[in-house]
């Protein structure tokens, strides 16, 4: 197989995984309906480490497919860009930018910043995987949708969204190969406007005289010089929003949030679940939660066991 058609044999089995229960660990169903809705409060700071478990256990269930077995092992990179590659016989090296994403937080809160430049051979895919605990709120964790797209394209959709030089600039890594590893430079920054109305009169003069196309992003050393021309001269911050997943308003990632919030999980859509449970009322999430699980006030006895 060559690097793509490793891709797309990893893909299928990792959208295979919708669905899929991972016994990674089990949050115990609340004692009452108080500590339900204490619990619907605070259970999304569970997502970092239960995101960094399924990644790690992403990587086994891809090793465990016959097919790669004779060409090489998937491989978790830690820190490392991509999170997940193929070593072995297939070059250039596969790999997925693995993203967890649990639903009911107010957005996809991941980034992706790392440069067009490290496409060129579309040898990286990004996979986000949506779960949530079986029970809303408690239980072990499934998979309810995944996401793959091409790393590149997310890359591309990304520089497109953001870059309307001279009001915002999106800005490549210096050249940083001489470096060693820990200290080279790979992801792109972007950069917002911050000088008064003149000034920018005076940019704007200074981005036409580029010519025909001047607006339109490129991550070559040419265009990103004359990007610098702007920063070295105008006023303007690091935007620290930047490159968020939920905002690069790529098509295939669009069509996923729709897919997963519009999926109705114990009598809600995830969308609906979402809404009540950061702006409902202690009330009326108390009251949804005791009918929908059945839960009951425990006595003092099953409290203390």
């Amino acid at each position: 197989m060559n690097c793509r058609e490793v891709l797309e044999a990893a893909s299928a089995h990792l959208t295979s995984l919708s669905g899929h229960v991972f016994d990674l660990l089990t949050v115990s169903k609340p004692i009452s309906p108080s500590a339900a809705v204490n619990l619907a409060k605070v259970v999304s700071k569970l997502s970092p480490l239960l995101g960094n478990l399924i990644e790690f256990n992403t990587v086994e269930f891809l090793n465990d497919q016959p097919e790669f077995g004779p060409l090489g092992t998937w491989k978790r990179q830690d820190p490392g860009f991509p999170d997940t590659i193929f070593e072995g016989s297939v070059n250039p090296a596969p790999g997925f930018e693995i993203k967890a994403w649990f639903p009911l937080a107010t957005e996809i809160t991941a980034r992706f910043k790392d440069s067009q430049n490290h496409f060129t051979d579309d040898q990286t895919y990004v996979c986000m995987l949506a779960w949530l605990p079986e029970q809303l709120i408690f239980g072990k964790p499934r998979i309810i949708d995944v996401c793959i797209v091409s790393g590149l394209s997310v890359a591309q959709a990304r520089d497109d969204h953001y870059h309307n030089p001279p009001d915002y600039l999106v800005l490549e890594p210096e050249d940083t190969k001489a470096r060693t590893r820990n200290l080279q430079q790979t992801n792109t920054n972007g950069y917002k406007w911050q000088g008064t109305a003149r000034q920018f009169q005076e940019a704007q003069r200074l981005v036409q005289s580029w010519g025909p196309g001047g607006t339109r992003y490129k991550p070559t050393a040419e265009y990103q010089g004359l990007l610098r021309q702007l920063i070295a001269q105008y006023p303007y911050r690091l935007d620290t929003n930047f490159a968020k997943m939920d905002r690069i308003v790529h098509q295939g990632i669009e069509d996923f949030k729709r897919r997963v919030l519009t999926t109705e999980i114990h009598g809600l859509t995830i969308g609906d679940w979402s809404r009540l449970l950061y702006r409902g009322s202690d009330e009326d999430i108390r009251r949804v939660l005791e009918d929908r699980f059945d839960i009951k006030e425990a006595d003092t006895d099953e409290i203390l066991r």
